[in-house]
């Protein structure tokens, strides 16, 4: 059709940021346009069709059957392009784009935001959008390109790359509170220690997943304060309100300068490391390589050559 000549590749990509963000905003924000020239480019790309791709409520977009079906057709179009702008490693490839991360709150301060810096000097004009969330989430329907959970964590149908070595958690106190309270031995002393709970993303209480030679029970320990969040944990551990098991590595400053201090050390548990994870069939950015190797070169990783699909 010769009207089809004339339409506009970035429409085409925009489109496809449109049925991935579910939003004429979102996408506005992610592309850094704003949402009346966003609506404008659909406009026109099916105008040019002659099919309306996107049914628009005031609370949502949602792709018709012909834009599901456009939006798959050009998904598989742009795998092709990146696996062949990958595999030419050439100069430039890589800087062009989106990219849409969604992240839990420790992932983001211990891997993404060191590595920040280095990802914009060296691709400066893509667009980075880092969604910090802790609720499990499947990330290819709520339409990001890639996640960052623990290993375990990680759906068996999607490709994963490690980004660190395993990580350790510990229990850990306030001197304050180990001079008021006294310093436990045993776990079973813990029972008449506050003990902070964390709340996960799907709002259960974490139970403390403490190394036991011979196995790893699951421990449920007694509290009064239940947090959500690792800073506001920390804070509260610090100012002496109780005892919390948390990430090693999130805490490394505060246990230098002897903040926080490490109680019952032998029972400290092994994690799997963290991944960034991504579905096989989801067009994989250059650009995401080498976010991938800036944060494994700042965790003594070696780089990889490639993003596998």
């Amino acid at each position: 059709m010769a009207k089809n000549d004339r339409i506009d590749f970035a429409d085409l990509k925009l489109f496809l940021a449109i049925v991935r963000c579910r939003s004429f905003r979102l996408t506005a924000i992610e592309l850094g346009q704003t949402p009346s020239a966003v609506s404008h480019a659909i406009r026109r790309l099916e105008d040019r069709l002659g099919a309306k791709l996107l049914n628009r409520t005031s609370r949502s977009v949602s792709p018709t059957d012909v834009g599901f079906d456009l939006a798959a057709r050009l998904e598989d179009g742009f795998n092709q392009i990146g696996s062949a702008l990958e595999s030419f490693e050439a100069p430039g490839t890589g800087r062009l784009g989106s990219i849409r991360l969604n992240i839990f709150a420790d992932a983001a301060h211990l891997l993404v935001a060191p590595a920040l810096p280095e990802f914009v000097r060296v691709c400066p004009e893509v667009q980075l959008a880092v969604v910090v969330d802790n609720r499990p989430i499947d990330i290819v329907a709520e339409g990001y390109d890639a996640g960052i959970r623990y290993g375990h964590h990680v759906p068996e149908d999607m490709i994963a790359v490690p980004l660190t070595g395993p990580q350790r958690w510990v229990m850990v106190a306030s001197p304050a509170y180990l001079n008021k309270h006294g310093t436990p031995r045993h776990l079973r002393e813990l029972a008449n220690h506050n003990c902070l709970q964390l709340l996960l993303g799907d709002n259960s209480s974490y139970r403390w997943e403490v190394n036991v030679p011979g196995e790893t029970p699951p421990l449920r320990v007694p509290g009064s304060i239940t947090i959500n969040d690792t800073a506001t944990t920390i804070s509260a551990c610090k100012a002496g309100m109780g005892i919390a098991y948390l990430l090693e590595a999130r805490i490394a400053d505060e246990l230098g300068r002897h903040d926080l201090r490490v109680v019952l050390e032998e029972h400290a548990c092994a994690e799997d490391p963290l991944h960034i994870y991504y579905g096989s069939r989801r067009y994989n950015h250059p650009a995401l390589l080498s976010l991938i190797n800036i944060i494994r070169k700042q965790q003594s990783l070696p780089e990889i050559s490639r993003v596998h699909a």
